[in-house]
């Protein structure tokens, strides 16, 4: 529903996730499961070789944005070398939270912008 919103089907987009296998009982991901799971997911990067990656909630966010909030941070892109790094809500935190279902789909709607734009938008320095 909110890729066909920027019309985009699934079939456009490649999604993945920080953690490769569903923690016990839906928890949230422990730190050491994300880190177990990092090379594979680096290597799927690598693979694709994204110019744009869309992270969907807290800890997917946090791999690239360490230490923010992202109540804070979604919806403001940021470029390191040749990729934008898009924090967003998670679609599913946005069923649990009405009032992120709004800002999710103002953010969702700023994707086809950014695509168009990808080479404007500044280099954070490091």
């Amino acid at each position: 529903e909110l890729l066909a919103k920027i019309d985009l089907q699934r079939e456009d987009v490649y999604i993945t996730n920080v953690v490769k296998c569903r923690p016990p009982g839906n928890r949230d991901p422990q730190p050491q499961e994300i880190e177990a799971c990092r090379p594979y997911l680096d290597e799927q990067i690598a693979l694709i070789h994204p110019r744009l990656i869309v992270t969907l909630g807290r800890f997917s966010m946090q791999r690239y944005f360490p230490g923010a909030s992202i109540s804070r941070i979604h919806g403001q892109p940021k470029r390191v070398g040749n990729v934008i790094y898009y924090p967003m809500f998670h679609p599913a935190a946005a069923l649990h939270q009405p009032r992120w279902r709004s800002l999710l789909e103002e953010d969702i709607l700023k994707i086809p912008d950014l695509l168009a734009k990808l080479d404007e938008i500044e280099e954070e320095e490091s």
